[in-house]
């Protein structure tokens, strides 16, 4: 699974790396993205122009009853992906690139907690992590309430390098692939699916880091600093 990541990049940052537009939405830095705290994402459009949006982490379906989901849908396996009725529609339709600096994974000790790991690319580019986005508007309060926009990340089984950690980790498209992936038209669903492959092993490197990462309301720099284990 990916449960947290970092986000540090400016939106203008993000625009011109992923070729996007973007309106004047602004996040915070944060070195401890976690669940419900709200996220960029890419999305594709009509005119093939990308476009730089906020979304809230955890994808909150159509067809909910209420935001609660989210908490439970915020990872999206790419084995099932098709067939899942919280992700199948979304797969076809709305899908998006949520860009990070990268992500923690906690890594199992004999005896001891667990060690957080930090996990980005060997280049410190911006990881292309694919997902699903969707939109949610409580039907009680009528056809004047805000629409919620939110988004889940796509996880695929681990490449060598992420196996000591963790079975899972996040789609990471290559650059050749993120035009097809953001096409709105494109619904070819088995295709699709052939995208959502593990990273090569030489793409990522990692890293111990402190456990203060284990609380959601840190968020400094810190974080991803090098621990001795």
């Amino acid at each position: 699974m990916c449960g947290r990541f970092v986000s540090t990049q400016t939106p203008d940052a993000l625009a011109k790396y992923f070729g996007a537009s973007f309106d004047d939405a602004s996040l915070p830095p944060s070195h401890n993205v976690a669940p419900t705290n709200q996220v960029y994402g890419i999305v594709g459009t009509a005119d093939g122009t990308p476009r730089l949006e906020v979304f809230q982490w955890g994808l909150v379906p159509p067809w909910a009853k209420d935001t609660k989901i989210g908490s439970k849908l915020i990872n999206a396996r790419a084995e099932t992906i098709a067939e899942k009725p919280a992700f199948r529609t979304e797969f076809k339709r709305r899908r998006l690139i949520v860009p990070m600096d990268g992500f923690y994974e906690w890594k199992a000790r004999e005896g001891t907690t667990k060690l957080p790991m930090f996990i980005h690319r060997v280049d410190d580019e911006p990881l292309a992590v694919a997902g699903l986005w969707s939109v949610w508007r409580d039907k009680a309060l009528g056809d004047d309430a805000p629409w919620l926009h939110s988004c889940t990340l796509i996880t695929t089984s681990a490449n060598h390098t992420m196996q000591p950690v963790h079975d899972r980790m996040p789609v990471i498209l290559p650059r050749r692939e993120w035009a097809r992936w953001l096409d709105p038209g494109n619904t070819d669903a088995a295709a699709l699916q052939q995208m959502l492959q593990p990273a090569p092993d030489d793409l990522l490197t990692m890293h111990a880091v402190s456990t203060a990462v284990n609380n959601v309301r840190n968020k400094g720099a810190e974080l991803v600093s090098p621990v001795e284990t």
